[in-house]
């Protein structure tokens, strides 16, 4: 019979066998979503933060201070496509959390910054889930902290190549490819008009 775990409340054979690479992939994924939504709500809570939603706040994580970048690289970088960043941004323009420019070199063409009032709001936040996770690793034994602190790289890894297969499953790369050399006696492809970045 299968029971639920006590901290994740993910569904727990007792008799299942082992992943053979050693990870319980099922446990893994269900501690992870929990763990982030936990932190995510208790830093609002404890800082009285107003409710962003997830996927502008990771808009926010890919616009660093003083990072101007155009709509095509963050969703590039985000592996999403551009008709949904195009979405994202004139919401979050809309609540003061991003400001839109055109390039004075090329008006087609507009960059993206993080506010003054998102970036506020993104340094009260991580204070906020820096104290919390503090405190709750204060509960944690020795050898859980230690275990913890030696999986971080393992767990970077997992993101990037989770990350890395999203953006193969939607052909977005990260660098755009040179193009290729015609073939002696073919003709090049005529080019096509340019698209604007924010549509």
């Amino acid at each position: 019979m299968s029971d639920a775990d006590p901290g994740t409340g993910a569904v727990v054979d007792p008799g299942a066998e082992p992943d053979p690479d050693g990870v319980d992939v099922a446990r893994l994924s269900g501690v992870i979503s929990p763990l982030r939504r936990s932190l995510l709500r208790a830093a609002r809570e404890s800082e009285h933060l107003p409710d962003i939603p997830d996927a502008q706040i990771e808009v926010l994580r890919a616009l660093p201070v003083g990072t101007t970048r155009s709509p095509v690289e963050l969703a590039d970088d985000l592996s999403l496509n551009r008709t949904t960043v195009s979405n994202l941004l004139k919401a979050m323009e809309g609540a003061g959390l991003v400001t839109r420019e055109a390039d004075p070199a090329d008006r087609r063409r507009v960059g993206v910054r993080a506010s003054a009032k998102a970036e506020h709001l993104l340094g009260r936040f991580d204070e906020a889930s820096t104290a919390l996770l503090a405190e709750a690793l204060a509960d944690v034994a020795d050898a859980d902290i230690r275990a913890l602190a030696a999986a971080l790289p393992t767990l970077e890894r997992l993101r990037d190549a989770l990350q890395a297969r999203s953006r193969a499953a939607r052909d977005i790369r990260s660098t755009p490819e040179s193009p290729e050399s015609p073939e002696p006696g073919s003709r090049r492809p005529s080019a096509t008009p340019d698209v604007k970045d924010d549509e």
